[in-house]
This record gives C-alpha cells, sequence and structure tokens, in this order.
C-alpha cells in the first residue's frame, strides 16, 4: 500500500490491458521503462536492454500480492499518491481497490513515531505471540499466495515497507538465529528479520530494498541451499524448503545514489582525485516522513555515507543531508557537487540537479530483482553469481555481492559477464547432452526416432 506498491499494481495492470492515458505532455501507452530485464537493446550500440538476449521471464505474467500495516484501499492508496497521472488511475482503481492486502507484522519500536497511528491492518497479537507464530503465519500467507495465483516459477519477497531502526540482534549462525525464533528468544529481532526468515524456509528469495541492517551472516547462511538440506536439529523443526533461493541487498539504489557511482566512477576514469562530494535531496512521501525519526535516520544515513567504501578513498569528504518537504510530495529533488583536484592540483567541480517521482525510480528496480532471481535459480546459479550480478540495484551491496567495486558501470560489467558465461556454460552442457544421444544412435542404444522424441521434450 505504500507508494512503491502501488505504482508497482499500477504498472502491472495498465502493461497487461495494454492501457492509454493523457499526461501533461503527451498521450503515453504502458511500457516498461526502466525496467532493463524488460526493455530490449536499443540499437547496436546505444542503451541496455536484456529483453531476447537472455531467458527472462516475462513481468507481464506475474503474480503479485502483499502485506500491509495498513488497511487503506490500495487503489485509493495510488489516488492519495499523487505519483501516476490521474487519467491512468482512474482507469486502475477499481480493480486495485478490490486486491487482497495481508495484515503485516508490526512492531512499533522499529519505525518512527509517524508511522504508529495508522497501523491498523496488522497481525493479531493473540495469535502470534512468539517469534516463531509469527514466521509461521508469514509463511503460510506465502503458501496461500503462490496456491491462489497458481505460481510455478520462483517467487521473491521485496521489502519495500518502512525503513526500519538498526536491530541490535546478532547472531554467528542460522542454527542461532533458528534457536532464537523457536525459543521465543528475548531478543531485537525486527520485522524484516522475520520476513526474510520465512521466506527463506519457504524457498523464495527476499531483497532488502531498505536501509536497515536485515542481512547478516547468519542469514546468508540459513539461504544456503546445503544448510537447509542438512541434518540441524533445529532447522528441522522449521521443515524448510531445499529450493534454491538468494538474499539480496541492501537498499535500492534509484536516483541519486546510482548517478554518484556513476559520477565519481568517471572523475576516477579520468585520473581525478576526488576530495568533497556535498549532496542533499528533499521529498514528502512517507518514507521521508518516518525518516524524521532518530532512530531511523540513522539506518539511511549508514548506506548513503558508505556507498565508495570498497575504493578506499581515505580522503574524500562525502557529506549527505535529507529532508521533509511535505509539499514536494514523491517527487524527489536533489542536487549533488563533485569537487576533485585535477593537474597540479587545480580544483575540478561538477554540479547535478535530478527530480523524478521517487517510486517511479524505484519500481523498476523491484520488477528487475525479481525476475533476476527467478532466471538464476532456473540456471541454479550460485549465491555469489546472483548477489554479485545484481550488485548494481543496491546502494550497499552485501551478502555474496559485499566488498564488490561501488563503480555502476563496472557493476553492469559484471551483470553482463555472469549471464554470458552462465549461458554459454548451458550451450556446453547442451552440446555434450546431444553428442552422448548421437553416440547411443551410433551404437544402438537409441533409435533415431526416440532421439527426436526427446529433443521435442526440451
Amino acid at each position: 500500500g505504500g507508494n512503491n506498491g502501488v505504482t508497482l499494481a499500477a504498472g502491472f495492470i495498465a502493461n497487461r490491458d495494454h492501457l492509454s492515458w493523457e499526461t501533461e505532455a503527451e498521450r503515453m501507452d504502458a511500457n516498461w521503462y526502466g525496467c532493463i530485464t524488460q526493455v530490449p537493446p536499443r540499437g547496436h550500440h546505444g542503451g541496455v536492454g536484456f529483453k531476447g538476449r537472455y531467458p527472462l521471464g516475462d513481468a507481464g505474467r506475474a503474480a503479485i500480492g502483499g502485506w500491509d500495516i495498513r488497511p487503506t484501499r490500495l487503489g485509493q492508496a495510488l489516488y492519495d499518491s499523487r505519483v501516476l497521472a490521474y487519467d491512468l488511475v482512474r482507469q486502475v482503481r477499481d480493480e486495485m481497490d478490490e486486491m487482497e492486502i495481508m495484515p503485516g507484522v508490526f512492531d512499533p519500536s522499529f519505525v518512527g513515531e509517524t508511522q504508529h497511528a495508522t497501523a491498523t491492518h496488522i497481525v493479531s497479537e493473540k495469535d502470534t505471540e512468539t517469534w516463531r507464530s509469527k514466521v509461521e503465519r508469514l509463511r503460510s500467507d506465502i503458501r496461500r499466495f503462490k496456491l491462489e495465483n497458481d505460481v510455478d516459477g520462483h517467487t521473491t519477497v521485496i521489502w519495500s515497507a518502512s525503513v526500519e531502526r538498526p536491530s541490535e540482534a546478532e547472531y554467528s549462525s542460522a542454527d542461532e538465529l533458528l534457536s532464537a525464533i523457536d525459543s521465543n528468544k528475548n531478543d531485537d529481532i525486527s520485522p524484516s528479520i522475520l520476513y526474510a526468515v520465512a521466506s527463506a524456509l519457504e524457498g523464495c528469495s527476499f531483497v532488502n530494498g531498505g536501509s536497515q541492517n536485515t542481512l547478516s551472516t547468519a542469514l546468508s547462511e540459513l539461504y544456503e541451499v546445503s544448510y537447509r538440506s542438512s541434518d540441524s536439529h533445529v532447522l528441522s523443526k522449521f521443515q524448510p524448503s531445499r529450493e534454491i533461493a538468494y538474499l539480496l541487498g541492501t537498499d535500492y539504489k534509484a536516483g541519486q545514489t546510482k548517478f554518484k557511482t556513476a559520477a565519481v566512477e568517471y572523475i576516477r576514469a579520468l585520473g581525478l582525485k576526488p576530495k568533497v562530494i556535498a549532496s542533499s535531496n528533499h521529498l514528502g512521501n512517507n518514507d521521508m516522513l518516518n525518516l524524521t525519526s532518530k532512530a531511523t535516520i540513522k539506518a539511511k544515513m549508514r548506506v548513503k555515507s558508505n556507498i565508495f567504501g570498497p575504493w578506499e578513498e581515505d580522503e574524500l569528504d562525502h557529506q549527505v543531508r535529507v529532508m521533509y518537504t511535505p509539499y514536494i510530495g514523491d517527487e524527489k529533488r536533489d542536487i549533488v557537487e563533485y569537487t576533485s583536484q585535477g593537474f597540479l592540483g587545480c580544483p575540478h567541480t561538477m554540479l547535478t540537479y535530478t527530480r523524478c517521482m521517487d517510486s517511479v525510480l524505484c519500481v523498476p528496480l523491484m520488477i528487475d530483482s525479481a525476475v533476476w532471481c527467478d532466471y538464476f535459480t532456473r540456471r541454479g546459479s550460485s549465491t555469489s553469481d546472483a548477489a554479485r550480478a545484481t550488485a548494481y540495484l543496491f546502494k550497499v551491496p552485501e551478502g555474496g555481492a559485499k566488498g564488490v567495486d561501488p563503480g555502476f558501470h563496472k557493476q553492469m560489467g559484471v551483470l553482463e559477464e555472469t549471464l554470458q558465461r552462465l549461458e554459454k556454460g548451458e550451450e556446453e552442457v547442451e552440446h555434450l547432452k546431444w553428442n552422448t544421444i548421437k553416440e547411443g544412435i551410433k551404437q544402438g542404444i537409441i533409435t533415431a526416432e526416440q532421439a527426436e522424441a526427446l529433443r521435442g521434450l526440451q
């Protein structure tokens, strides 16, 4: 029901029904712009697009659903958000108002005080008094969603809710984490951790689109198939899925930060020495309202200020300021000044200004992350491959992507290299398979007709 969720739902309906609508500038047709898994390459040299180049899922065939701690109907929430043109909103509003909203798991201590009054659509405390009961409730929701929507592919759960304050719970292993949940240990376990645990146990990927410290060593181990296939005593109590799933994050790199990593990569490529990056952004959506709390802003500042960490630019003074301005709504405005030292220490300064609806920047990343998770599970890819290939999506790549080069174009290069390597490996496997069948025909083990019948099954 947040701005990201309702914008995503509206986009699915618009593309499914091939809708058209009037904007201030022109008549617009439904499209997947911004979703690099859903758009084809533009010509031979310009624009990244992966549709048609690799066997990626069609986002239009996805089933979508979710939880919310507010009961507001999605069509009304879309109207209230003022993100999309009204002529589109009026066409999707009624259908969105009929979409189910599953009650969310809520802990008021993890979000700003501004979120408490409207959090009335939550799972009953009487039915979910323990950590374990909360996890099992979420698992039941996931199973029911997949059953009711005839899901036959991979499912990805995305945290797109309000940023949480940092959790103080620390576990060195998946066994420790599950033991704390099973015994209802009095630990500082956040709702996002519970959603991630439930997702892993159901064989679903989990994407931490927020800034909080959901990802951990213990959670990463839980996502390893080798662990979920082990004879761990505490694990056996949960009867986990053994399907491949990925843990990705942290915090979608949607607008200002994505350009920062490309701009500083450019500055470094010129041989200049970056000295000061002074940035500010302001907007007035609910996400920013939540960040007016000192507890939650700490999580956001952690990721915003740490995006260049792996480059070890010790003399770089990177300053970030965020402001809540209600009148601006979802249309983020950001200004960044880059000051570097050039030849003989002479200053080199660039200034950028960007404005765009925050949700319009973020939703394509949500769609792409789900499509990538589906693709990598079908390829049986390792945790490291999936995490490193999708590092471009996040401000601070963690888990299997920890320590990757922050440069945006470097990260896109890793994605391309991973895809090419996986497809080449698939071709080699197919080549070997059919060479074996040909040898079987030659030796009379199988007939040519049977071989063709096998080929038709592919």
